[in-house]
């Protein structure tokens, strides 16, 4: 079992997408059992969603060195005998304090930045995939799979009625060589959700199903997320969210199969 020195050194490792998934599972099956390496997890997420978004340079303000010239006032003249030009040690002293003014500001402005980081706003369709990852590997932890285990669909959708807005629709893809397990609630951005839980040989797929206006929109259909493939869709009314460890073309081949028996196709 992984402790929580371990945990905290590969924290920010799962954050930026860099552990592979097996990593990445034993970090979520700690996290899950230990509130304070949860709450460091947190932390780290919502300072990378917020440093993405922030502009980091801050440009001095343009009459700053007006105003400092003017604080300066005009050198004094100095007559120097000597016949070739002297540097001014009043204009020295000028010249060095501008750039002094100058790296303190650049100093400040890094600061104002640093300020700017902690107020933008996460990228919420990050967070939304860092919750379905981290929901689909807490799922794979002995007795978090389903908390309806079945493979009847007239079991599976009715179980949903009454914990959701609207029940996921169900399909029987065994023809296909996609099992359905069974079902069980989730959550998303702090709102509960119905996973259909399906598997392939030994792979597991769970698929978020969410009203549209639960989740944020997808900013891309697939992709690959912490070693995950990843498909999302819209279609009436409700935002899908399929994930796996299955290759990009299988989980694919369930999504057109889920959608043309479910007609969840546009």
């Amino acid at each position: 079992m992984m402790n929580c020195e371990e945990a905290s050194v590969l924290t920010h490792a799962l954050v930026d997408g860099e552990l592979d998934a097996g990593h990445a599972r034993e970090v979520e099956a700690h996290v899950a059992s230990c509130a304070r390496c949860a709450a460091e997890l947190r932390r780290a997420r919502e300072l990378r969603q917020a440093m993405s978004g922030a502009k980091r340079l801050m440009p001095a303000p343009a009459a700053l060195r007006s105003r400092i010239e003017a604080a300066l006032g005009a050198p004094a003249e100095v007559t120097v005998p000597a016949p070739r030009p002297v540097v001014r040690p009043a204009a020295r002293s000028r010249r060095s304090l501008l750039q002094g003014f100058a790296f303190g500001a650049a100093l400040s402005a890094a600061a104002a930045a640093s300020f700017v980081v902690l107020t933008v706003p996460p990228d919420q369709d990050q967070m939304v995939l860092d919750g379905v990852v981290s929901a689909h590997l807490r799922s794979l932890q002995p007795g978090h799979l389903t908390d309806v285990p079945s493979s009847n669909q007239h079991t599976v959708k009715p179980w949903f009625n009454g914990k959701l807005a609207v029940a996921p629709p169900v399909a029987d893809l065994a023809a296909k060589d996609f099992m359905l397990v069974g079902g069980r609630l989730d959550y998303l951005e702090g709102k509960p959700v119905g996973v259909l839980v399906y598997r392939r040989r030994a792979h597991v797929i769970n698929l978020f199903v969410a009203q549209a206006a639960a989740l944020q929109p997808a900013a891309a259909p697939a992709e690959t997320v912490q070693g995950f493939n990843v498909r999302r869709w819209t279609a009436e009314g409700l935002r899908f969210i399929a994930i796996s460890d299955i290759s990009a073309d299988e989980l694919q081949e369930f999504v057109t199969d889920y959608r043309a028996a479910t007609g969840t196709t546009a």
